[in-house]
């Protein structure tokens, strides 16, 4: 049988939905996308597309970590970009949270809108 555990922390923005940050199943744990959002101001960080990515993976840290799980937990991601003209520098701070040897599958997708107008969201499944 399985069980299903709703994961939460301060740590990262809120949910503005009817959604939640992550839910866990057994040892599967699926994340909402995250965007930009300082999780103390839940205003946007979008100074340049290193820094708003920066605040994502910082956002998605925190998630994984109220899940007792890191980046090295992480099997697969997707990342949802406005521009695929930031793909190179969106990926050089993506790609620092990860080891290149074990790092997870992914997709990477250009999309007419995102969220508040962000540039970048990611959302990732990890695996204990």
């Amino acid at each position: 049988m399985s069980t299903k555990k709703i994961i939460y922390t301060d740590k990262a923005p809120a949910p503005i939905g009817p959604y939640n940050q992550a839910v866990l199943v057994n040892n599967t744990l699926y994340t909402s996308g995250q965007i930009a959002l300082d999780p103390n101001t839940m205003e946007l960080v979008l100074d340049d597309i290193e820094t708003e990515t920066k605040q994502v993976m910082e956002n998605m840290k925190a998630v994984l970590a109220a899940a007792d799980m890191t980046f090295a937990d992480v099997v697969k991601t997707t990342i949802f970009i406005m521009n695929m003209g930031d793909f190179a520098r969106i990926n050089a701070v993506y790609g620092s949270y990860f080891d290149e040897a074990t790092a997870p599958a992914r997709e990477t997708v250009q999309v007419a809108c995102l969220p508040k107008n962000v540039n970048v969201e990611i959302s990732m499944i990890a695996v204990k």
